[in-house]
């Protein structure tokens, strides 16, 4: 369970730029494909340690043996998009009107099960929508590779090998105890499976059969794939009593420094002159929240709950974090945001990053070693510059404070990235 921590904690996340930023944090290197004659005896290292791990021997053998080695899962490890995806562009491609539709389509369809898994786990009906829609889209797209061929594939590149090793003998685990065949068992291409794309380490950990057949088959029974996420939810310490957040509107004279991951009472914020879209004061809960501004002041604002947290604990990006949420209140009923994101935000390319930062460093305000990655340091040294300039300091790489640092090619970006 993740547990309750001082009231002006912070929490250390992935900075709000989205999924686009965690490829980029991957290091540069060159592709390496494996000779056959070296493929096969990574594959014979791996097959002996699933044995040993307790997987059943004509199950290793039968399953490596048939394990291929897949150029197209390497090229999609290393690859590092050019731009990074900006907050518009990110909410509106996974929280649209087809999806909310489709969602309150399923909502009602599944009502009964939804209900039974809200009542074991205590998470809402809505959030597991949610997170199925942003999974698979609702169990329309589970990934077209084949899950061991990917992993084996993984396990013998050295970059995380240890790491996909583990994942490795963990799926031949769930195809030694039935769950699914090996022909069968496909996914993404780094291995995530089924309706709520469980890595095979979480699907042992917290996958359960809840329809009775003797199988936790998170492929084909809707029952075991929402029971699951429920389940995986739940350990991580799902708050059934409270929503994932709110959007809120901001006093004018806010402290956007405050808006860095710390957690404070919400009669903190309330005393601050945060209020719901509504301009109501924010409830009256003993409860800590953070401030979450995702595209910097000229943007929606969010006060999150330690249910963020723990969609957080699912993917580790910001951005996720407040479409799971956002999805689930629409999906409920509830309408657009109050303050959509600025559609017209520059979304900045490694290069670019790269270039922030040395400014930034030029000038004395450090942001550590550049490497291109708009991490917690670049943006605490955003916002000091941004104070010094008598900016508003919200830590945000805007294009008044990349104009002003003379960071290259802002226009060309926008124009490129659509």
């Amino acid at each position: 369970m993740v547990h309750a921590s001082t009231r002006k904690a912070r929490w250390h996340v992935v900075p709000a730029l989205g999924l686009a930023s965690l490829l980029i944090s991957l290091p540069a290197q060159a592709e390496e494909t494996l000779s056959e004659s070296e493929f096969a005896q990574c594959k014979q290292r791996l097959e002996e340690r699933a044995i040993n791990a307790g997987v059943s021997a004509p199950v290793a053998r039968d399953v490596m043996a048939r394990a291929e080695y897949l150029d197209r899962v390497i090229e999609l490890d290393r690859r590092q998009p050019e731009f990074t995806t900006t907050f518009a562009e990110y909410l509106n491609r996974r929280v649209n009107a087809d999806r909310i539709a489709r969602g309150r389509e399923l909502l009602r369809e599944h009502r009964g099960l939804l209900n039974e898994v809200t009542e074991k786990t205590g998470v809402p009906a809505p959030y597991l929508v949610a997170f199925w829609g942003l999974e698979t889209n609702y169990g329309s797209y589970f990934g077209k590779m084949q899950v061991p061929s990917s992993l084996a594939t993984l396990a013998c590149d050295p970059r995380r090998s240890e790491f996909f090793s583990q994942q490795l003998i963990a799926a031949l685990r769930i195809i030694d105890e039935g769950a699914i065949s090996a022909d069968q068992m496909e996914g993404s291409w780094a291995g995530a499976m089924g309706h709520v794309q469980f890595m095979p380490t979480v699907f042992l950990r917290h996958a359960v059969d809840a329809d009775g057949d003797g199988r936790r088959d998170l492929w084909n029974s809707l029952p075991d794939a929402m029971l699951s996420a429920g389940r995986f939810l739940e350990s991580m310490g799902w708050d059934g009593e409270y929503r994932w957040g709110r959007e809120v509107l901001l006093p004018n004279d806010f402290d956007y420094s405050l808006a860095d991951g710390r957690r404070l009472p919400l009669d903190d914020w309330r005393e601050m002159g945060v209020t719901d879209v509504w301009g109501h004061p924010v409830p009256d809960e003993p409860i800590d929240a953070a401030m979450v501004v995702p595209s910097g002041h000229e943007g929606p604002a969010f006060l999150v709950y330690n249910n963020f947290r723990v969609t957080m604990g699912w993917n580790r990006s910001e951005f996720y974090a407040i479409a799971v949420g956002h999805l689930a209140d629409r999906v409920a009923g509830a309408g657009g945001l109050h303050t959509p994101p600025p559609e017209d935000q520059p979304a900045l390319s490694r290069d670019q990053i790269l270039q922030l930062q040395e400014a930034l460093n030029q000038k004395g305000f450090s942001s550590g070693e550049p490497d291109g990655i708009l991490g917690s340091n670049t943006r605490n040294a955003i916002r000091r510059y941004q104070s010094a300039q008598d900016m508003i300091a919200d830590g945000f790489p805007s294009r008044e404070v990349l104009e002003s640092l003379a960071v290259k090619g802002i226009s060309e970006t926008d124009d490129e990235s659509g």
